[in-house]
């Protein structure tokens, strides 16, 4: 069970040191690679009315570039890529706080985020049976999301069924509606061109897109190519 996040006094320590503070249970086993180790918690509210969160939390965890090549923690460039997703109209979960420090010549980072309510992956559709006309809302969504993302020349790097999210309202009487969302940025980066971006994602995803139909495949890629030429 999660540790729910406690009330902190009003003191002088850091933001970030009352967010690594907040500790909860571990959601998947620890990453230790990259010169050190990261991994993700869940975070209970204390009020029920507050929404629960995730935590990323690395120690070390570096990637290098010619701008840092003493190395910088990966959380860095997966929060740029957050606010760039966004700003491009890209739904990804909400960002509460993320920033770095060194400690004691070590390198710590986090990553707060919402979670997202209502939503399933792409690997969870396909494990229930869904009407035609659901499905194609979906990934008709789908498409319009990822070629709004290659137009602006990003490109997700890790673009696989269990990282896309997808949440349905579908109101009585009225044609139902989809919203997707993408999660896990870590890889994400600009490309010089959309082409690129394209290639890279959409061959990633025809090899991760779990048990999704081939004619399924059809009509994303259709509904992408419409949305590149609009």
């Amino acid at each position: 069970m999660a540790t729910v996040i406690v009330r902190h006094p009003v003191t002088q320590t850091s933001p970030f040191e009352r967010w690594w503070q907040c500790r909860g249970a571990w959601v998947e086993p620890l990453n230790c690679r990259r010169d050190g180790e990261s991994g993700v918690q869940l975070l209970l509210p204390r009020n029920p009315s507050h929404p629960t969160l995730y935590s990323k939390r690395q120690t070390g965890h570096l990637y290098r570039s010619l701008r840092y090549p003493l190395g910088r923690p990966t959380i860095m460039r997966e929060l740029h890529a957050y606010q760039a997703f966004a700003r491009l109209g890209v739904r990804v979960p909400k960002l509460i706080y993320g920033s770095a420090r060194t400690q004691e010549g070590q390198w710590q980072a986090l990553l707060i985020t919402q979670a997202l309510t209502g939503f399933i992956s792409l690997e969870q559709w396909y494990q229930e049976p869904r009407s035609a006309e659901h499905t194609r809302c979906m990934l008709t969504e789908l498409a319009n999301t990822l070629a709004r993302l290659h137009q602006g020349r990003w490109q997700h790097g890790c673009c696989y069924a269990k990282h896309v999210f997808i949440r349905l309202r579908d109101a009585d009487g009225s044609a139902p509606d989809a919203e997707i969302a993408l999660l896990d940025l870590e890889k994400s980066r600009r490309r010089w061109r959309t082409a690129d971006a394209s290639r890279h994602d959409m061959r990633q995803l025809k090899r991760h897109c779990g048990a999704m139909p081939e004619e399924d495949w059809q009509l994303v890629m259709w509904a992408y190519k419409t949305a590149l030429d609009d």
